[in-house]
């Protein structure tokens, strides 16, 4: 029985690799913090202490760790600390667990962040290119070392620097949908910003490659190699909902409907950053949505089917 646990896998990202890796013959295993209807084996946990869970690490095929608080938040002190606690205690527990095993996963695939490289306005960033400042870099650089330090020298080990997924089932598209219906399809604040994406498709595709492929090995950005600026992004969102009123969404009033209608962090829409996959497409890679209209016509036709 080839395992795969998936930690944080009641999340559209974990939910979606489950059903991918099942098609690819896997077992998925589920550990996560909430209850849910699903077809896969699915063990709660608090997030920190080591439980029942950790049988099943033993003889596993692979870990694939997505635990951690959404950013999709108002930046409280509180959530601040959630944000950063919340991923630092999931990969210690992880790593304390797989040093008590007798047969541990031969590989462990972690979540990281494309944030870590901060907001450069016109800079590309590949997997070399120095991080940023602010709460996302310093939460990303924590959870990188955190994951240095726990995994055991026997396991070999994948960090994933996303950058936002775009799917049918969840993710980044129901919110940028949302604002095109209520009208505010237009570029958001200078819309220069770049929007490093991914396909939720490519996104499975690349974790089963980290897998199964032995050369897969340390920091990878997780994106498409065509990152867009915010305003081709909502240009070509609005073309393929069929919606032509796009009233401009200027800062100002993107504060005050992040904070106080929508409950989250305005600097998510108003900053980005142009990230490029450049060891994945060294290593050979192909990726099947590069660029943003064809991936948002691909979801668009697989929402209107189901």
């Amino acid at each position: 029985m080839k395992k795969v646990v998936i930690f944080g896998g009641s999340g559209f990202l974990g939910l979606s690799l489950a059903d991918y890796l099942e098609t690819k013959g896997f077992v998925p295993i589920l550990i996560a913090r909430h209850h849910i209807d699903t077809p896969y084996r699915l063990i709660l946990w608090d997030g920190y202490s080591i439980g029942s869970w950790c049988s099943q690490l033993e003889g596993a095929e692979a870990v694939v760790n997505f635990a951690g608080k959404s950013v999709n938040c108002r930046k409280t002190p509180d959530n601040r600390d959630l944000i950063l606690r919340s991923r630092l205690e999931a990969t210690e527990a992880i790593g304390e667990a797989l040093k008590r095993l007798k047969k541990p996963p031969k590989v462990w695939v972690q979540m990281s962040t494309a944030h870590i490289y901060g907001d450069p306005p016109t800079r590309r960033c590949n997997e070399n290119s120095i991080t940023g400042v602010g709460l996302a870099p310093e939460v990303g650089r924590a959870w990188e070392q955190k994951f240095r330090v726990m995994k055991p020298d026997s396991v070999r080990g994948i960090v994933l620097r996303t950058g936002f997924v775009l799917g049918a089932s969840g993710g980044a598209y129901k919110e940028l949908k949302t604002l095109v219906r209520l009208g505010f399809g237009s570029a958001i604040a200078s819309g220069k910003q770049g929007m490093s994406w991914i396909h939720q498709r490519d996104f499975n595709r690349i974790v089963f490659q980290a897998i199964v492929n032995d050369y897969y090995s340390g920091v990878y950005n997780v994106t498409s190699p065509y990152p867009c600026s915010n305003a081709e992004l909502m240009k070509q969102l609005r073309k393929v909902l069929g919606w032509p009123i796009a009233i401009p969404l200027p800062t100002w009033a993107l504060r005050i409907g992040a904070r106080w209608i929508l409950k989250t962090d305005e600097e998510l829409a108003i900053y980005g950053r142009y990230v490029i996959p450049e060891k994945l497409l060294v290593q050979g890679f192909r990726f099947r949505f590069t660029k943003i209209q064809d991936a948002l016509l691909d979801i668009v036709a697989t929402t209107s089917k189901s």
